[in-house]
Parts: C-alpha cells; structure tokens; sequence
C-alpha cells in the first residue's frame, strides 16, 4: 500500500497559491522522494526556468546541484537539505554553497530550513517543504571584507559583542604589536585592552556595552614584548557571520610621536645656536617680513628691545638707511629669492648707520614659511678700508717712484673687481689715451704736461673728461679701470706737440 501523499489531494493547488508570491524560495517534496512543485524564487535560485530542470526527484537534484559548505568541504547524499526533510530531519539555518552540475565554482549561497506538513487524520508527513534564502550578496560581502580585512595594512582587531572575546585579528596587529594570532583569539578586548589610557575611556566603554560607535581617541596598547605602543583607536559595529561584532581599527603613532620628538630637538637646537651665535640674527615672517625673534648678537648691534622690534616689520622699525634698499630687499624675498653677502646699510635704534652684510634664507617653523635674517656688522671694516684707500690716493699723488708691480697691486685693492661693463678704451680720444697712459705710468699732471708739451689747465681738463666718461672720480680709480681692461700705457708712445693752450 502507497503513503497517502499530497498529489492525491486540492491542497496542493490551494497551497501553491499560498506560496506562489514568496520571495524566499519554497520546494514542496512528496514524502516518496518526487519533487511536487516550486515557486519561481526557489528556481531563479537554482538558475532554472521550470521543475523539470530542478529535477523530478531527490535523486536527480542531487545529481544536478553539488553542494557543499562554507569551509569548502563537500555535502555527503545524507546531508543534503532536500534529503535531511525527506529523513524527518527538523533544522534550521543550514547555509550551503551550490554549484550547478559541470561547474568549478560556487554560484550561490543558499540559507535552508526545514518544514514538514502532516495529514490532519494520522499525523503522518503529507508534505515536505524546503524554504530557501538566498544570502549569496551577504556573504560575498563578508567575503570582500575578510578579503580587504586581511590585506589591509592598517591594523585591525573584531570583537563579538556578545561576549567580547575576538574572531577576527590581521597581520597589521600582529605586526604591530608582536602578539600571536591564535593568543588573540583567545582573548578579550579586556585581556589585551585595546582602551588602556584612552583619552575618553568611559565613553569607549559605553559605546562598547552598547554596540555603538566608538570614536577616535589616543590609547596605549601593551606590546607582547614588553613596553606600550601610542596608538588612536576607533570602533565601529558590524555584523560578522550574523553575529553583532565591533571592528577596532588603529593608527600607529610612534612615527609621528618620534618625528615630533626629532622636530621638537631640532628646534631647540636652532633656537640655542640661534640665541648664542655671534652675528646677528633674526627671523621674521616672509608674508609682511614681521619679526617673530631676534638673537642678543642683533639687540647688541641695533640697540632694540624685544619688546620694540619683535611683532613688527623691519620697515616699520625703519631699519633700513633708505627707502630703496628697502624695498630691493624686500621685493627679492617675497619673489622667492635669497640674499647671500649683499652689502647694505642700516640704521641702529640712535640713528647710527652700520654697515653690514646682509643673508638670508628660507625656512620653516612649525607651518609658517618663514626667513632667517643675518646680518655682519661691516662698519669698522669699511672705514679702515677708506682710510687705507685715502692714504693710497695722498700717496699716489707722486708715485714716480712707485714700480709698476706695486702700482698694480694698489689699483687691484681700491677696486678688487673691475666691472668689465659699460664704456672702453674706444671711447676715450688718442690725447686721452695718451693722459690716461701716463696716469697708470704714475706721472702727476705736472709730468704730464712736461711730456706732451702742454698747459697743466689742458691736463687737468683731459683728466676731467677721462673720469667721466669711464665713471671715476680718482686717479686710483682710473689706474684700476685701465688695468681690468688690460692697459697700463706701456705700449702708448707720447706725442709732443708745439703746445696746446687749454681746453
């Protein structure tokens, strides 16, 4: 005798009514193993289009779908959702990935649970039903996160909120911290204490016991080895194998903290050499050049308080002898350039000029860009120079017996560097020529209007007109112009004319 089974009955088209809308899948099962009927969701979740290719029994579901689970380890005949309910097997939640026959990979995750209907006269299995969801999104987005939770090199920790104890730790905490994997996951959030010395350890605690947010905040983790670790840690919930979970990230702060470390020395450093150097120093803002500190070297030198230069600009101050300088100055520094030994006067608090020579450079502080002022004191310097060049000059007034060598040398120390520039020999006439020649010879105007034959007004005129065209007003002056350009007179034969009367 056949089991009474449903196909024998209207309740299978009053039950497939019932059930055609479903978005979950349903497979109702005739208890001799034949498949009766299936909604449409049950079969878009198998890729088919009608029963049929579902299979018409057991046996050929089986044969048409390989299963297995999550941990890749294949279903066995008897563990088959399909063949569990047709067994009397009650179960719930069992979550498989199926594979459509001749495939390699999986193509869909199915939840299942089980549901039997018994006949209402001997409580025996009239039907039994498979109800499917498809939770292939779900997963494959636990998947990417695993994927990327692994990857990523930023440390991370997941905890159960359930009972605290985490399930999922990457290798940029292990690195990290130098814990081993399997010691973490037996532990508790508590036990490794990813909250040790939060900023806000309250509200980090808080927002754990209820599955919230927890926000950034600087903590200390404890190293496996021995010593704590500046980190920031935050917490975000998440829902991990339909457990709630809380996902701690962290930021390792060490560089940082060692960079700042490295930077506050750095700084301290410069500030002692800046205070004690020698020269005076100073360093100012390079949008407005207003001065943030000065060094004693600069008070010295000028005269200033701190509390009257430092705050202001060095144009206010009025430190600058003139106005041009200034702005040359300060045009050259806000185009991005830097002075290097640019010689420029200044003025003390009293009004004092000095002398000096003035560099600059480019520098940060903290975020400001900002420019290092030093300025050399070159006064005394420039006025032995004058006295020196003024002693040359009343010498060479009768330098007939100077020798050649050492009237060169002279020349050379009143203008070092000759400016090849501007206008030359051709410019000057023959008889200038001449003057000229006998000048850098060493003779005095009376000589030279002994050896051209001419009145000594005719010399001193020509003198005059040689020293404008060439941009000089000495005779030192002159002797050095002629020696940049490589004449010294030697090879310039003198004319004696009858006699010139003055120019």
């Amino acid at each position: 005798m056949h089991p009474k089974t449903m196909r024998d009955t209207v309740d299978l088209r009053h039950l497939r009514q019932i059930i055609c809308g479903l978005d979950e899948g349903v497979i109702l099962i005739d208890p001799d193993q034949s498949l009766l009927w299936a909604n449409d969701a049950a079969l878009e979740m198998h890729g088919v289009a009608g029963l049929a290719e579902l299979g018409a029994t057991v046996d050929e579901y089986r044969s048409r779908f390989q299963l297995r689970y999550r941990n890749n380890h294949r279903l066995k005949a008897d563990d088959y959702p399909i063949d569990r309910v047709v067994a009397g097997d009650a179960f719930s939640e069992v979550v498989v990935e199926v594979t459509a026959a001749g495939d390699d990979n999986p193509r869909w995750v199915h939840q299942v649970r089980s549901l039997v209907l018994n006949d209402a006269d001997d409580d025996a299995p009239a039907c039994l039903v498979l109800i499917i969801q498809d939770v292939s999104a779900r997963y494959e987005a636990e998947d990417r996160f695993e994927q990327s939770f692994d990857a990523n090199p930023a440390p991370a920790l997941v905890c159960r909120l359930s009972d605290l104890r985490f399930v999922k730790v990457n290798q940029g905490f292990l690195d990290m911290t130098g814990h081993d994997r399997d010691d973490v996951l037996r532990r508790t959030v508590y036990d490794i204490d990813v909250l040790r010395d939060a900023t806000d350890r309250d509200l980090a605690k808080e927002r754990l016991s209820e599955g919230r947010t927890i926000p950034q905040m600087e903590a200390e983790l404890k190293l496996s080895g021995g010593g704590t670790r500046l980190v920031i840690v935050a917490g975000q919930p998440i829902d991990l194998h339909e457990q709630a979970c809380m996902l701690f990230t962290f930021a390792d702060l060490e560089p940082r903290k060692t960079a700042e470390q490295a930077l506050r020395h750095s700084e301290e450093r410069f500030t002692r050499t800046f205070q004690m150097a020698p020269v005076a120093m100073a360093v100012g803002a390079r949008d407005g050049h207003v001065l943030c500190e000065v060094n004693e070297s600069f008070l010295r030198m000028t005269g200033f308080a701190v509390d009257e230069i430092v705050g202001r600009s060095l144009g206010d101050v009025k430190l600058w002898d003139d106005a041009p300088t200034r702005r040359w100055i300060e045009a050259a520094i806000d185009t991005g350039n830097d002075l290097r030994g640019h010689e420029a006067r200044i003025q003390a608090r009293d009004g004092t000029p000095i002398d000096c020579v003035v560099s600059t450079e480019s520098i940060r502080l903290g975020d400001d860009d900002c420019v290092l002022w030093a300025f050399q004191d070159i006064t005394r310097r420039k006025a032995t120079e004058f006295e020196l060049v003024e002693a040359i000059e009343a010498v060479m007034k009768d330098t007939s017996w100077f020798s050649r060598s050492i009237m060169d040398k002279l020349a050379r120390l009143r203008a070092p560097q000759a400016d090849n520039d501007g206008p030359g020999l051709d410019d000057l006439t023959i008889r200038e020529r001449e003057v000229l020649a006998l000048i850098c010879r060493g003779c005095d105007d009376k000589t030279i209007a002994r050896t051209l034959n001419v009145a000594s007004n005719t010399v001193r005129n020509h003198v005059a007109r040689i020293y404008s065209k060439i941009g000089v007003n000495r005779r030192i002056a002159a002797v050095a112009w002629a020696r940049a350009r490589g004449f010294d007179g030697s090879g310039v034969v003198a004319e004696r004319p009858r006699r010139e009367t003055a120019a």
